[in-house]
């Protein structure tokens, strides 16, 4: 027996470091396997699902300026590493049976569509999950802001984040085991007291159009549905 889902359109935004679990390079495809698993569950209870995909864990521009390039290339790198790691959900999410469309702000015709808010949308009514390649190629305007656009455009019940731990806390919790931890904050108190969960053209658009923001362990088994059903460990910005 399962509780009725309280958010039932949403975005999920996934960085590339998410994927990697605890790899020191590329992503983890035992960790890409659990999340499709978690995302297909969600689906198969009635949930509308979009994943933003970032690609930060495969190529940084400072990696690259490293090698005698610059941060334009590199930030054309972690566009392309967005629709690499994008693809690679996707194809664990039709293993499990959840159709899936990759779209991406680049033209790559043939391997991913080009996003419309309409076409999503549809997709979405329709059972899909959008896998959003997030790469903006702007180092102002990070997969974090491109994801709370989504949510924005697409009507999103709620913006979640999948993170390495469980909620927002006071303190590192990897480093101070009793560092407390918010189950419910403002936009302004995550402003106000420097918490870090995203950058603030992220928090602004997801305030505006009053979406709340949903930070929880994408790799706690079972963690997104008990998400939606307002159960589990989780921190609310709204």
């Amino acid at each position: 027996m399962t509780k009725p889902l309280r958010w039932r359109r949403v975005l999920l935004k996934l960085s590339g470091e998410a994927l990697m679990g605890s790899q020191s390079f590329g992503i983890d495809p035992a960790v890409v396997e659990r999340i499709a698993l978690e995302i297909a569950s969600a689906v198969k209870l009635g949930a509308q699902v979009g994943v933003v995909i970032g690609g930060g864990n495969i190529f940084r521009g400072v990696a690259v300026a490293a090698k005698g390039g610059n941060r334009v290339t590199g930030d054309h790198m972690g566009m392309l590493a967005t629709i690499m790691n994008s693809l690679t959900v996707a194809d664990a999410l039709r293993r499990h049976n959840i159709p899936a469309r990759v779209l991406s702000a680049v033209p790559v015709p043939s391997i991913c569509e080009t996003f419309t808010q309409r076409g999503a949308e549809r997709y979405m009514e329709d059972g899909d999950v959008i896998v959003f390649a997030g790469g903006t190629g702007n180092p102002f305007f990070t997969t974090d802001s491109g994801a709370a656009l989504r949510a924005a455009e697409m009507k999103c019940d709620a913006f979640l984040k999948g993170t390495q731990v469980n909620g927002i806390y006071s303190e590192d919790p990897k480093i101070n085991p009793d560092a407390e931890r918010y189950t419910e904050l403002s936009y302004e108190d995550v402003i106000t007291r420097n918490l870090k969960v995203m950058d603030t053209t992220a928090i602004a658009l997801a305030r505006d159009n009053k979406i709340p923001v949903i930070v929880f362990s994408i790799h706690t088994p079972g963690a997104l549905v008990s998400v939606l059903e307002e159960r589990g460990l989780y921190t609310v910005v709204s």
